[in-house]
């Protein structure tokens, strides 16, 4: 992926952030089960906080597989969690922690391309 690509898919999924935030918090509340909601909303804080990551990425040469891995783990993360919410489905739950491994990858990934120095 381009920086350029990387930088409009980071800030495209810090809009879709705030808008899942306010939509889980106008829309979902007493709707969903106590529990599933807190679940809702720590997929919304993990899609921010990743899409936040993916605009840093941008800037640094030589991240683009972990700006791969990274946008991967964001829709396996944050997408199992907000799935298993709107339908109720708890096998998604099983799914969540591969875009936990996929996003922790990413950022080891990005450390280690930073102490190589690596500007290819």
């Amino acid at each position: 992926m381009s920086a350029r690509t990387v930088s409009v898919l980071g800030a495209v999924l810090a809009g879709l952030a705030v808008a899942l935030g306010a939509f889980g918090a106008h829309a979902l509340e007493g709707r969903v089960v106590a529990g599933r909601l807190d679940t809702f909303e720590t997929a919304v804080r993990y899609l921010m906080y990743h899409a936040l990551g993916l605009l840093l990425l941008a800037r640094i040469p030589g991240t683009a597989v972990a700006a791969g891995l990274m946008t991967a783990g964001i829709a396996v993360f944050s997408g199992s969690l907000v799935l298993l919410v709107l339908t109720d489905t708890g096998w998604l739950g099983a799914i969540t922690p591969i875009g936990g491994v996929l996003m922790i990858s990413a950022w080891l990934l990005t450390a280690w391309q930073l102490l190589r120095g690596n500007q290819s």
